[in-house]
């Protein structure tokens, strides 16, 4: 098994052409020829992670943040990108990122997000095209299997994704029924979200000036990393199913670099 086969699974799933204009999903270090050892799935890459990798004998690594957003001039160890590019280099590790398509693809992130709420009629926020067969969108808005007040259903939510406080604004007797979500920064789907009957929107964060001028609606924010942690379980899933002979790890780090007091 080789590096481009598990790159291959990955890209049938959500397909590069799904990323926005500004990402850089897809290898970031190595030889898509490489045979592989094992793989290693992450949010995040860091050096600790790099060392993780090695240290369970996974000779690539797979994350949904790409490590590589914007072009190095140098590379001398100077930055956390050029330390993660350094080690990966001499250890023979390849870096690989699934990002904004696994975002925006049929069965990615918020789909993942929403099965875990136990969202029913799931349709985009806004709707995107059909690339390589692969049906996309911005975020979904689907029902709750029964209304509930909006201050239990947050509670459900804090303890599903395991967080100790989400912030947000809006009455929290507020019966929900319609619930929309986008793992990451979605605050720029609120607006369509409101306009197709959301009662409540989840993302991960949301800037302090988008929290105003929404007081009938809940708008929840409950953290970036904490929004898409389970990212990891739906790219260990796709490679395990498209490539069965292949080891494949989910890190024990939590890269979230935010602390809470």
């Amino acid at each position: 098994m080789q590096a481009i086969d598990v790159i291959g699974a990955i890209e049938k799933v959500a397909p590069r052409p799904l990323q926005e204009d500004y990402d850089n999903t897809g290898i970031q270090v190595g030889d898509r020829s490489s045979t592989l050892t094992g793989v290693l799935v992450c949010l995040d890459i860091t050096e600790e992670v790099i060392d993780e990798a090695i240290q369970k004998g996974c000779n690539m690594v797979v994350s949904h943040h790409p490590l590589l957003f914007r072009g190095l001039k140098r590379i001398c160890g100077d930055s956390l990108v050029e330390k993660c590019v350094i080690k990966a280099i001499k250890n023979d590790i390849v870096l690989y990122s699934s990002h904004t398509n696994l975002d925006n693809a049929f069965g990615g992130v918020n789909h993942k997000i929403a099965s875990i709420l136990g969202l029913e009629g799931l349709e985009w926020i806004v709707p995107g095209s059909t690339v390589e067969g692969v049906e996309s969108g911005s975020g979904l808005i689907g029902s709750l299997p029964s209304p509930k007040p909006a201050g239990e259903f947050l509670s459900e939510v804090k303890k599903a994704f395991e967080v100790d406080c989400i912030s947000y604004c809006g009455p929290l007797d507020k019966t929900v029924t319609k619930v929309a979500l986008c793992g990451g920064s979605g605050s720029f789907l609120i607006d369509d979200a409101i306009a197709k009957g959301a009662d409540c929107f989840l993302t991960g964060e949301i800037s302090y000036h988008h929290y105003f001028g929404y007081e009938d609606t809940v708008i929840a924010a409950l953290g970036h990393y904490q929004s898409e942690q389970y990212t990891k379980d739906v790219l260990k899933d796709i490679i395990q199913n498209a490539c069965p002979g292949i080891k494949v790890e989910v890190t024990s780090i939590n890269t979230n670099p935010i602390c809470y007091l």
